[in-house]
């Protein structure tokens, strides 16, 4: 399996007034090598509008030991593992330095955008493209972590979508999720408390004119983040974050 490089500049406007690196930001770079390293190997952006169809992102699954943070660059590698019949899968490696401080797995599907296709059989559509081959899962691999629903949420709190949060397939941008997802924690929860791991499941895209309620339990180190459409009460994306004491 090949790995393709990215060097990724961190500006302040990227780093919270503690100079950690906002995880929204950190997203917005998984997103970005993504989208350059498709678009490079042939099965990016381009290629997919043309056949009808978006990259539509499920699930991540992230582990760090240092959450990025007093950094003015991190390098990010990133790996396609292939695919199978619905799913194709990407991994990321992130280092401060030479040294790696977090990895991150992905899964992602083909969707029609147009009169609502569905997902499309990624096997077919990806095979014979460069660094595309079928997925073999490897014994390092990360795993995902299951999402517990609690009975019942500490904080609750409704974000409007705005034209800002629209992506090119014209849905809120899933970097927007977890900026929903964790500002219902406040201030003092976010000043003492710096990311361990992640996982995170996106449902379903919102668009422009609705709402987002965020709703959070807390359980010490571990809470856990339901997005809701607030207008139809549909899931849009389901969070579990394990945190551990700034030092």
């Amino acid at each position: 399996m090949e790995k393709f490089g990215f060097v990724e500049k961190i500006r302040y406007s990227e780093m919270d007034y503690d100079l950690v690196l906002k995880p929204s930001a950190l997203l917005q770079f998984l997103q970005d090598t993504a989208s350059v390293n498709a678009e490079n190997l042939g099965f990016g952006y381009s290629f997919v509008r043309e056949h009808g169809l978006a990259w539509y992102l499920l699930k991540y699954r992230m582990e760090f030991d240092e959450y990025p943070k007093d950094l003015q660059e991190i390098k990010i590698n990133t790996i396609p593992r292939g695919y199978n019949k619905i799913f194709a899968f990407r991994d990321f490696e992130i280092f401060s330095g030479d040294k790696m401080i977090g990895r991150v797995a992905s899964t992602w599907a083909l969707v029609g955008f147009q009169n609502d296709k569905g997902m499309a059989n990624a096997s077919e559509v990806l095979a014979g493209k460069p660094n595309m081959n079928q997925f073999e899962k490897l014994p390092d691999d990360l795993t995902y972590g299951k999402i517990r629903l609690p009975e019942s949420f500490d904080i609750e709190k409704t974000f409007e979508i705005r034209f800002e949060d629209l992506d090119v397939n014209c849905h809120a941008n899933n970097v927007n999720y977890i900026v929903w997802a964790f500002e219902p924690l406040g201030f003092e929860f976010r000043k003492t408390k710096i990311l361990k791991a992640l996982d995170i499941v996106f449902k379903k895209e919102i668009t422009y004119g609705n709402s987002v309620l965020s709703q959070v339990k807390i359980e010490g180190n571990n809470t856990v983040h339901v997005l809701k459409n607030a207008q139809t009460d549909e899931d849009l994306c389901m969070i579990s974050a394990e945190w551990t004491d700034k030092k």
